[in-house]
């Protein structure tokens, strides 16, 4: 069994800390949330390790105030397996780290066919992880045993794996590479809030008329609001096929929206005078929505040929030799460069020599090492064009 603290007072944290600041080299962090059950993105247990120190589980919502622990390890390195996934939560708890390495990430980069954590521990480390509680609502509590002893592992091989990393990281010359990509992971600004959020409901796209997206706009927001409230996840309270259902079926009373059996949900029927005030209010409002809004996405490469057959050459140019220089630096596609950069360079075309595709592509967001190893492959590209097709065959008796 392994060992661990859970630390859920102020006078735990007070002698985890003693400890951590007692300890060696860097911290494994990692945390559990309750995607899925609960609205927010909040910890509801954090784990950290540091070799001559062991491994502490504090539990946010008991000690609250963080300022202490990022005060005793915010200078030392942070290891974490997929930390895209949980800066978000520390940072809102003031926890941030001054460098980090992302085991996940570096795997990728290695080109690891497999980068989940129990994966390559098994594959690095020889060791079994179980991945039993992954999904499961972490904001219970108390946490069963069972629970605490898989989170407490999250961290505990996180020190030995990095060192087996860093030696394959360097063994194929990608320790640039990967600290520029554990820097742009710690420094990425969190994305913008969405002008018209409600918009994603998945199904929406079968919903027509102004009217009708008024309805879904409404019963989006009310659903929104008191999941807010509730701190429950939004889906599960009616899921966006419900809402969907809703809007088509038109119901023409409060007991026919009762009475639609696709329109489920735990709160579908207890909450059903708020969702019938939602789709009156959508059907009264005189600010109805737009059926489409203004985006900057780029049309799908396969509608290229038709409305920028320029573009659509230079990216069948670019793309395959992109393609083989994953192959060579032995990572996937998306690694070497964000596949959405090289369709915009490709579509709006900054020009064809190395400086221009270079400042559109750190304009976009690509690393330093991702623009020296692609930009004058595209630059080539654009200016060689795409190779001839060759022709089909002759037909043989």
């Amino acid at each position: 069994m392994t060992e661990y603290q859970v630390i859920d007072t102020s006078a735990g944290l007070d002698a985890a800390i003693e400890r951590l600041r007692a300890g060696a080299g860097p911290v494994a962090v990692d945390v559990e949330r309750a995607s899925g059950f609960r609205y927010s993105q909040r910890a509801y247990l954090i784990q950290v390790y540091r070799r001559g120190s062991g491994v502490f589980l504090f539990d946010p919502p008991p000690i609250g105030d963080f300022q202490a622990l990022q005060d005793a390890i915010g200078d030392v390195e942070w290891i974490f397996h997929a930390a895209s996934q949980d800066l978000p939560s520390l940072h809102e708890l003031g926890l941030y780290p001054a460098t980090l390495f992302d085991t996940e990430l570096a795997a990728r980069l290695l080109g690891h066919q497999r980068v989940g954590l129990g994966a390559i521990v098994e594959e690095e480390l020889g060791i079994v992880l179980e991945k039993a509680h992954s999904a499961d609502d972490w904001s219970t509590r108390p946490l069963p045993q069972s629970w605490l002893e898989y989170a407490a592992l999250d961290v505990l091989h996180l020190v030995d794996l990095q060192e087996k990393l860093l030696v394959e990281l360097e063994e194929q010359g990608k320790t640039r590479f990967a600290r520029e990509e554990f820097d742009a992971v710690r420094d990425k600004a969190p994305k913008p809030v969405r002008e018209d959020p409600w918009r994603r409901l998945s199904g929406l796209h079968t919903v027509r008329g102004r009217r009708n997206l008024a309805v879904a706009r409404e019963l989006w927001q009310v659903r929104e609001a008191y999941a807010q409230e509730q701190d429950v996840a939004p889906g599960r309270l009616i899921p966006d096929r419900s809402i969907v259902a809703a809007v088509r079926a038109e119901p023409a009373t409060k007991q026919a929206l009762a009475s639609l059996k696709e329109f489920t949900g735990r709160a579908s029927r207890t909450q059903l005078d708020r969702w019938w005030s939602a789709i009156e209010a959508g059907r009264a409002t005189t600010e109805l929505p737009p059926d489409r809004v203004a985006s900057d996405t780029l049309p799908p490469p396969r509608a290229w040929a038709d409305r920028n057959p320029d573009a659509d050459l230079r990216y069948k140019a670019a793309r395959p030799v992109l393609e083989e220089r994953a192959r060579e630096l032995g990572m996937p596609n998306e690694n070497l460069l964000t596949p959405d950069f090289l369709r915009r360079v490709s579509w709006d075309h900054p020009g064809d020599d190395v400086p221009a595709i270079s400042a559109a592509l750190r304009a976009l967001g690509a690393r330093e090492w991702q623009i020296e190893e692609t930009a004058p492959l595209i630059s080539a590209a654009f200016i060689a064009g795409p190779p001839p097709e060759l022709p089909d065959p002759p037909l043989t008796d």
